[in-house]
C-alpha cells in the first residue's frame, strides 16, 4: 500500500526491469481517486534504457501498476516485450 509517507520515499527512484534492465526515475504517481487506489507510475526514462527502446524519447511514461514487481532501495516492474506494451502511456 502506497502512504503519503511512502508516497514521498517513492520519487527519485530508479526503476529496474524485473532483469534488471534500467528504465529511468519515478517522477509522479498516476491515481484513481474514486477507487482511492495508485492506477500507475510515472517514469522519466533515461535515454538509452530498456524502457526507451520501447517508447522512444518520451519522458514522462505511465507504467500500470500491476506491473510494479517490489519497491525498496529500487522500484522493480515486470519485463515486458513491446509486443506486450499496452497500457504503457505517456503524460
Amino acid at each position: 500500500m502506497v502512504t503519503v509517507e511512502s508516497f514521498n520515499e517513492l520519487i527519485g527512484k530508479d526503476v529496474f526491469t524485473d532483469k534488471g534492465l534500467y528504465c529511468g526515475k519515478v517522477t509522479d504517481l498516476e491515481l484513481d481517486i474514486e477507487k482511492f487506489r495508485v492506477k500507475g507510475i510515472v517514469i522519466d526514462v533515461a535515454r538509452g534504457s530498456y524502457l526507451a527502446s520501447i517508447v522512444g524519447n518520451k519522458r514522462g511514461v505511465i507504467v500500470p501498476y500491476h506491473l510494479v514487481e517490489s519497491i525498496g532501495d529500487v522500484v522493480i516492474i515486470r519485463s515486458f516485450s513491446p509486443s506486450l506494451s499496452e497500457g504503457i502511456s505517456t503524460e
